[in-house]
């Protein structure tokens, strides 16, 4: 579904133009879903950004089902995104849900675009599957919990056919128990459908349960990458087992002299001491 090859990505303008991303290579396979784990500002956002082609790509390639997306300009580019292939679930979905429409009215949105029928059908039918009542398709979004509004985000997405979704911190602002039920909705739907998923957290504990494989994304590089079960049970890089130590601040506290040295050199300046 998603294939990302020595991926270079720059952000900024001028003299504050920086490169966020230094050479990543991902996989997301049919049927499959991927944690990318990294804390905030590591350039997972970015990733997944560049991956609905709202990114410029310095150097690399970025192929979604096979076509290539580095270098997509405008009526390409915005057939692609037409096409829904791929579709984006935000941590807060009251960014992607517009608050003055129905629930109804924004997951038929990209039907009615299409030119679709019997949309209301549809929606119910997408909400349905999310395990809402389609009677909330005539609420807005601050008529609903949050976790009723992240669902609608889901089902919206859903609704456009995508093979491959890119979920960015979608339970982050949940409670815990609505937590879990998003997370068994999303491996759901993965077995239902086959859809590949790339899970973006900060949090490798709270996906080590939901996820196949896991890449780790510090400052812009993976250093680790493999089977869930294996990364979490055996992590080989000190700035996994930092993540995996579930520390408050991600400072370095209880590494180990040679994890705080090898985090020195992969940083390219002093680690925490």
């Amino acid at each position: 579904m998603l294939e990302v090859t020595d991926l270079a990505v720059s952000l900024g303008r001028g003299r504050g133009r920086r490169e966020i991303l230094h050479g990543v290579d991902l996989a997301v396979r049919a049927g499959e879903i991927v944690g990318l784990i990294g804390e905030t500002g590591s350039g997972k956002t970015t990733l997944a950004r560049t991956v609905l082609g709202l990114n410029r790509v310095d150097r690399g390639s970025v192929r979604v089902e096979g076509q290539e997306l580095a270098g997509l300009r405008g009526r390409a580019l915005r057939a692609f995104r037409q096409a829904g292939s791929a579709q984006y679930v935000f941590q807060d979905p009251l960014q992607s849900l517009d608050p003055d429409l129905t629930l109804g009215r924004s997951v038929g949105e990209v039907l009615e675009v299409r030119g679709v029928p019997d949309v209301r059908d549809r929606v119910a039918e997408a909400l349905r599957r999310v395990e809402l009542d389609p009677a909330l398709a005539d609420r807005r979004p601050a008529e609903v919990s949050g976790g009723q509004r992240q669902r609608a985000a889901i089902a919206r997405a859903m609704i456009a056919g995508p093979r491959l979704l890119l979920c960015d911190e979608p339970v982050s602002a949940l409670d815990a128990a609505t937590r879990t039920a998003v997370l068994e909705l999303l491996v759901r739907l993965r077995d239902e459908t086959g859809i590949g998923q790339l899970f973006i957290s900060h949090d490798l504990g709270s996906v080590a349960g939901v996820t196949d494989r896991v890449a780790v994304l510090f400052r812009g590089h993976i250093v680790e990458e493999g089977p869930t079960a294996r990364v979490v049970s055996a992590p080989s890089h000190p700035y996994t087992r930092l993540l995996l130590g579930s520390a408050p601040s991600l400072d370095g506290s209880g590494l180990s002299r040679a994890d705080r040295t090898a985090l020195r050199l992969l940083c390219g300046h002093r680690a925490p001491n």
